[in-house]
């Protein structure tokens, strides 16, 4: 497990009442396609967000955005209190990024990318760069075209970081790595980036990854967030339910808040949102039995949310 050896705390630039993100009503249409439909998301400053979604939600539509490289055609964006596509260059001056799909000058040697990087920041740290560079177990003379996977995506990385940004974005950044790769980036270095202030702000389709390390998630589905929230949050909204009805239906009864249903006969198991008491209460009005009753798994959550219909 890496550990970063210095600590700095990080004073914004932006007042601090000002969330990093704002999107308001943001739609983007491709031709007949709805990449995004009405979405509206708040990261708030500091810790690790996580963008959950299948592929083709619309995780990399919004990130492109936030970067500027789409124009809301409706709706608003806002990163660190400026229009990313109107003031780019305030903006991205203040931005790490790390994709799944590494943009590289794989012809450099590790030690000839950071002095290439250190031109374009006025806030390149050299001395936390090379910290950077040792703990990532980066060799100085090796070419980048010759490392691995793993260790390109530390050396994007490494890139990323080095200039202490206020904000991290990161599109699928440990897609296709090892696990070991995975828990260097995403644990140690994110985790304690985020904690000398910075906020990071990262997408995947990766469910494990995302309740290991983020603060708060949001759940991308066609374009619209159907949930968002802290883990706990989340946690307690959502149950699962196994109960039994006196006799079986032609049809499931009416039951607000339930959100997929599976079964056969007497016996369904319900993944549900809302409170747990009167959810019991809804069950017993219809002569329903409760056989199980727990919290739900994000992974779980994440199925019933994204499921077709809602079925």
């Amino acid at each position: 497990m890496l550990g970063l050896s210095r600590r700095v705390m990080y004073v914004s630039s932006i007042a601090s009442s000002e969330p990093p993100i704002q999107v308001r009503n943001l739609t983007c249409c491709f031709g007949k396609t709805r990449a995004l439909d009405d979405l509206s998301l708040e990261v708030p400053r500091g810790g690790v967000f996580g963008l959950m979604g299948k592929n083709g939600a619309g995780k990399t539509t919004l990130i492109k955005h936030l970067l500027g490289l789409y124009r809301p055609a409706q709706g608003t964006v806002r990163v660190l209190g400026r229009s990313p596509s109107a003031e780019p260059v305030q903006v991205l001056s203040h931005i790490g990024y790390l994709s799944e799909f590494l943009d590289l000058p794989l012809w450099m040697r590790v030690d000839e990318l950071m002095r290439y990087s250190r031109a374009f920041y006025a806030t390149w740290d050299a001395d936390y760069a090379e910290s950077l560079r040792q703990q990532l177990d980066l060799d100085p003379a090796a070419r980048l075209k010759n490392l691995s996977k793993g260790q390109q995506a530390k050396a994007g990385l490494l890139v990323a970081l080095a200039f202490r940004p206020e904000l991290l974005i990161f599109d699928e950044p440990s897609s296709g790595l090892d696990p070991v790769a995975r828990r260097d980036i995403l644990e140690s270095v994110i985790r304690a980036t985020a904690e000398e202030g910075r906020t990071v702000f990262f997408s995947s389709h990766l469910l494990d990854e995302v309740e290991r390390i983020a603060d708060r998630v949001a759940m991308i589905h066609e374009g619209r967030i159907v949930v968002s929230g802290t883990l706990a949050e989340i946690r307690r909204e959502h149950c699962y339910w196994k109960v039994r009805l006196g006799a079986p239906p032609a049809s499931l009864p009416a039951w607000q808040g339930v959100l997929l249903a599976s079964g056969a006969g007497r016996e369904w198991e319900l993944a549900c949102q809302g409170e747990p008491e009167i959810l019991a209460a809804a069950f017993a009005r219809s002569g329903a039995t409760v056989l199980e009753q727990r919290p739900m798994k994000l992974d779980e959550v994440f199925l019933a949310r994204v499921a077709p219909n809602g079925q």
